[in-house]
């Protein structure tokens, strides 16, 4: 973990509301981003998000400074996002305006329509393999660090993200937006 990160950490112990925001300020974005892929809604995203964020200033007392700092701040996002999905079940999809507008150039359109078939390939991932491939592929984390957020062991990480990585390029070329073998798209 980087110094400054620590020191922020430090400091927010203390009650220093600026380092509270500096550290919201690094991590906003991957932990958003977490939600978004985990949720695939916007609105909940920046709620799972603000939660964390809540929950992990609550809780920094607690953290392991022996530890990575961002690994465990994405565990308590992937918890909250979790929260919210087992509250979905019963309630419909939300659909986000904004993507439900159509992208007049068609280069944009295509790389949308792409990107909508990743979307959708990645919300029929199952939660863990979707998680683990988010983090990997995404954040950057690597499986031992994965597996710290995950509390699994880094062996089932690397599964994980095999059969995502698997599954991802078979649902695309059954879909037809690929025509590649699943071998030749092992860099999703």
């Amino acid at each position: 973990m980087s110094d400054e990160v620590r020191e922020l950490v430090r400091r927010s112990l203390r009650g220093d509301q600026s380092a509270m925001a500096d550290l919201v300020d690094q991590f906003r974005g991957q932990v958003f981003g977490l939600c978004y892929r985990m949720l695939g809604h916007r609105q909940d995203a920046e709620d799972m998000t603000q939660e964390a964020f809540a929950r992990a200033l609550r809780s920094l007392a607690n953290w392991d400074n022996q530890r990575e700092f961002k690994p465990w701040l994405l565990a308590i996002a992937g918890n909250r996002c979790r929260s919210l999905q087992a509250l979905r079940v019963r309630r419909p999809k939300l659909i986000d305006e904004f993507d439900a507008l159509p992208d007049r150039a068609a280069d944009r359109q295509q790389a949308r329509n792409l990107a909508e078939e990743v979307e959708l390939a990645l919300e029929r991932l199952r939660e863990d393999y979707r998680e683990a491939f988010v983090l990997f592929h995404e954040h950057q984390l690597s499986y031992a660090e994965i597996a710290e957020t995950l509390d699994c062991p880094v062996g089932t990480v690397k599964t994980w993200v095999h059969r995502a990585r698997r599954e991802l390029a078979d649902h695309l070329r059954r879909r037809g937006v690929v025509q590649e073998s699943p071998d030749a798209l092992r860099r999703i």
